[in-house]
């Protein structure tokens, strides 16, 4: 079976590249007062709601030649000191579990999560499409699936990081979103974040003019033009960074077994949570696909 690729961080899987010094040394970043994170598993949002949260706090829409990450890196790609030169208030991305992830009790902190079926998709294009970090471009997404579900992907087990960022969820300073309420009800979600932020976001969301234009830039229509600004070129032919935008997408690619066994996994890591609360409509979904009760409801964009 073929296998991404990935580095080894005492430990940790990483993408081929990320160096080992800007791994270390971002551990052991300081988070200031003011500091903003936002947090998630890979393929689970990440990039909209770094890009709503940069917005709110009165960001201009990046342009020709400019890229999300110089503004809000990723803590253990370019480790502690990068972070350091930032102007306040600091922007900072990260995939690490809460336990991993530097912590201020007076820093904001936004989780993003996404359900475990549409972020094994997401992830495994993502993972194609990036030769150079993974060289998986021929790989399928039967073979991803096994890495996936045995937590042996970059970044770690997709249900230890979503367990250790909810089990910490009535923190003051941390916000739990979900991707799908992110695309059901965009406008909602923006206020939400915008008040949880507080001062200038706070301000931003409350000015109709500002918030439309901020929800017009922050669309999958938007956000799929100029992928040069969320990530590095891909080969010809390969998945872009920005790809759907949908919930649902699973059903294109999982077999009924697929959908079994990681329903399995979800239910052992729920167990005692609540975790199942959060996407019952999947869930069940999953599970009348993998029980044979129901036939996988083909999902695009005109009908997500």
């Amino acid at each position: 079976m073929r296998r991404p690729k990935y580095v080894s961080h005492d430990g940790f899987l990483m993408p081929l590249g990320f160096p080992l010094e800007g791994f270390a040394s971002g551990l052991s970043y300081r988070p200031l007062d003011t500091d903003v994170f936002v947090a998630s598993y890979p393929k689970c949002g990440t990039t909209w709601t770094q890009y709503l949260v940069y917005l709110l706090l009165g960001g201009e829409p990046l342009g020709e030649g400019q890229r999300l990450d110089q503004v809000f890196p990723h803590l253990e790609e370019v480790g502690r000191e990068a972070v350091e030169r930032l102007p306040e208030p600091r922007l900072v991305k990260t995939h690490l579990p809460f336990g991993r992830t530097p912590f201020n009790p007076r820093t904001k902190y936004v989780y993003v999560a996404r359900n475990p079926f549409d972020c094994a998709v997401s992830f495994y294009h993502h993972t194609r499409g990036f030769v150079h970090h993974y060289d998986f471009a021929d790989g399928t997404f039967a073979e991803f699936f096994e890495c996936f579900v045995a937590g042996e992907v970059d970044f770690g087990d997709y249900f230890a990081n979503l367990s250790s960022w909810y089990a910490e969820r009535s923190r003051p300073n941390l916000l739990f979103v979900r991707y799908e309420d992110l695309a059901r009800d965009a406008r909602g979600e923006a206020v939400r974040i915008a008040e949880f932020l507080g001062g200038a976001a706070a301000r931003t969301a409350r000015d109709p003019a500002a918030l439309e234009a901020i929800l017009a830039e922050t669309r999958f229509d938007n956000m799929s033009k100029r992928q040069s600004r969320w990530s590095s070129a891909r080969p010809a032919g390969m998945p872009p960074f920005v790809r759907k935008g949908v919930v649902g997408d699973w059903r294109n690619h999982f077999t009924a077994e697929q959908a079994a066994r990681l329903l399995e996994r979800f239910d052992a890591a729920a167990a005692g949570t609540g975790l199942e609360r959060l996407w019952p409509d999947v869930l069940e979904a999953a599970r009348s696909f993998a029980s044979g009760r129901e036939a996988p409801r083909r999902v695009t964009e005109e009908n997500a």
